[in-house]
């Protein structure tokens, strides 16, 4: 069961053996931990399951750390102290295999894993600082469990969140979530990164919306809004509130201040009686949203799409549809997209036709993405509903120069010899002519200060 959850920021600073007299520069966030502390011991937990933003973090997974004894020290910052506590293993056992259930990617890093690709194996800053003030509250035996956060959709994390409740209510542990992170870190202009109008806004709306325990006002703020702020915990706050799923929570703030433009944010969660799950609801939707987007899907992403789908259901090609028979007709190159949650899960193309004709353009290049994309693993078929496809069709190339390009309207390809970049026009970041130009020599391995040929070309991009 979900004994108590708690928001803690991570600073080592407030670790008196680092911040010594300056302590009481931030003595209201050092009050604030001795409270959510005390509040957390007096749940008596058994084990304590942290979400860090600063252990092995990767884009496409969540992951722990698996050795039978978790170490780390602050000596980096200039403390004595080591830590060396007990990980739960039949814990993380049964949250990987929850993960595995239900499709969540969640890897455990072991000692061999972690030398081999070298990962950090011992416990980070984001749970060694709150564990300084847990262990003083008077939780000196209990064991961890260290999760280190993913940039993965936020109904991924929450869905991993309700994976943490899931586990310990299968094997009967009493469990508290301790999620770490700090907020924005551009509070003032003299603070780690430049001021931004956001940072004040962003940290001021999730106290906001935690004290109302408005989760879902919570899981719909606006990634600009995150960006812009500079945080390093919403996605530490997202997991800990699915692991909250399906209860009546009663949140506490206990305290908040931003004295070196960082904002310290400090809350606790005690869970109540049962209520409906918003997980539930966000799957339901999401489910309604795709399936309009099917129904709203362009001839030539429809038939993308339906060869994806019966590739990889290892079923016979399907036959072209009657009313996409005018792709007999044409000749073009042409990319298949495909995205999962807002992220690019593959994309392959030719830039001139390489086909008989359009169909068969559009399928080739369809099944290249979903399965020969070297930037990821092939498509699974427990993916296929997930997944939203786009097609463009490219128009012929024509010699171009630095300043008759516009990334919004062209696409450009870059040659120098026998190497050859692509990059298409429009993409969500790319917004000037040098990052245009930067991205398309470092895919075809081409440095910029070398002398290298630009052509530009238009598309016709379906959805």
């Amino acid at each position: 069961m979900i004994a108590y959850a708690a928001l803690s920021p991570h600073p080592p600073l407030i670790v008196p053996e680092i911040g010594g007299s300056r302590l009481k520069e931030v003595q209201s966030t050092v009050d604030g931990m001795q409270q959510m502390a005390r509040e957390l011991a007096a749940s008596s937990p058994e084990t304590i399951v942290f979400l860090t933003p600063h252990g092995n973090v990767f884009a496409d997974a969540l992951s722990s750390l698996g050795q039978p004894i978790l170490k780390g020290d602050l000596a980096n910052f200039g403390a004595r102290q080591k830590w060396q506590v007990s990980n739960d293993l039949e814990l993380l056992r049964e949250i990987a295999a929850q993960s595995t259930a239900e499709n969540l990617p969640f890897v455990i890093l072991d000692q061999e894993i972690a030398q081999k690709h070298r990962l950090n194996p011992n416990l980070d800053h984001g749970i060694l600082v709150p564990l300084y003030y847990l262990q003083e509250a008077g939780l000196t035996e209990v064991s961890l469990v260290a999760i280190s956060i993913a940039f993965l959709p936020n109904i991924q994390l929450y869905q991993f969140g309700r994976v943490l409740q899931q586990a310990a209510d299968k094997i009967g542990r009493k469990v508290a979530i301790l999620a770490s992170g700090d907020m924005s870190h551009r509070l003032k202009s003299d603070g780690p990164y430049q001021f931004h109008p956001d940072g004040p806004v962003f940290d001021q709306t999730i106290r906001d919306l935690l004290q109302a325990g408005d989760v879902e006002g919570v899981l719909n703020l606006p990634e600009t809004l995150c960006s812009n702020a500079g945080e390093c915990g919403y996605r530490s706050i997202v997991i800990m509130l699915g692991a909250l799923d399906g209860m009546d929570f009663q949140p506490q703030v206990f305290s908040y201040e931003g004295p070196y433009g960082v904002g310290y944010l400090i809350a606790g969660f005690k869970p109540g009686p049962a209520r409906e799950s918003l997980l539930s609801k966000l799957q339901a939707r999401q489910r309604e949203t795709q399936e309009q987007r099917r129904r709203q899907e362009s001839p030539p992403v429809r038939w993308a799409r339906m060869v994806i789908e019966s590739y990889i259901g290892k079923k016979p090609r399907p036959k072209l549809p009657k009313e996409m028979e005018y792709l007999r007709n044409e000749k073009a190159g042409a990319f298949v997209s495909i995205k999962k949650h807002g992220q690019l899960r593959g994309c392959i193309g030719t830039i001139s036709p390489a086909y008989g004709d359009l169909a068969e353009e559009i399928a080739g290049n369809a099944i290249s993405a979903a399965t020969r994309d070297p930037r990821f693993l092939p498509v699974e078929e427990h993916e296929l509903e997930d997944l939203v496809y786009s097609v463009d069709i490219l128009g012929k190339p024509e010699p171009a120069t630095r300043d008759q390009l516009d990334p919004k309207r062209y696409g450009v390809i870059v040659t120098k010899g026998s190497r050859r970049g692509l990059l298409l026009p429009d993409l969500e970041g790319v917004d000037t002519v040098e990052e245009q130009l930067r991205i398309a020599c470092q895919k075809a391995g081409i440095r910029p200060d070398e002398d290298y040929s630009i052509e530009r070309f238009e598309v016709v991009r379906y959805t």
